[in-house]
């Protein structure tokens, strides 16, 4: 998956109008999937709590569970750790757990769907 995948699935779901507002509960409505879901809605509910591989301008790599994004392309992971790559280091690194996370949009250069078994 590309960076433009993703912001384009981004873009076409947040000009979609949001669900109207239900007196059930809200995760009722979350488990019932809408028939009105547009492809690129459901292209981002599938990759709700899979793990991603974010790596951002800075250099960092970014692991962790795909829980949300915004208009902005801001994106939340969630059981995230941060990778440094440093050039002069051959070994293994250990990461830097954080947790969640949210990852500013402007930052990120490309978004892979981590299917390594945690």
């Amino acid at each position: 998956m590309t960076v433009e995948m993703l912001i384009t699935s981004m873009e076409q779901a947040s000009r979609e109008e949001p669900p109207a507002p239900h007196s059930e509960p809200m995760q009722k409505q979350l488990d019932q999937p809408s028939g009105d879901t547009s492809e690129s809605r459901q292209s981002l509910q599938g990759w709700l709590n899979r793990f991603m591989r974010i790596k951002m301008t800075d250099g960092r790599i970014l692991v962790g569970a795909f829980v949300c994004t915004d208009r902005d392309r801001n994106i939340i992971l969630g059981s995230c750790d941060e990778y440094v790559n440093t050039p002069a280091s051959n070994d293994k690194e250990e990461p830097r757990v954080l947790g969640l996370a949210m990852v500013p949009g402007q930052h990120i250069l490309s978004i892979e769907i981590d299917d390594f078994e945690r």
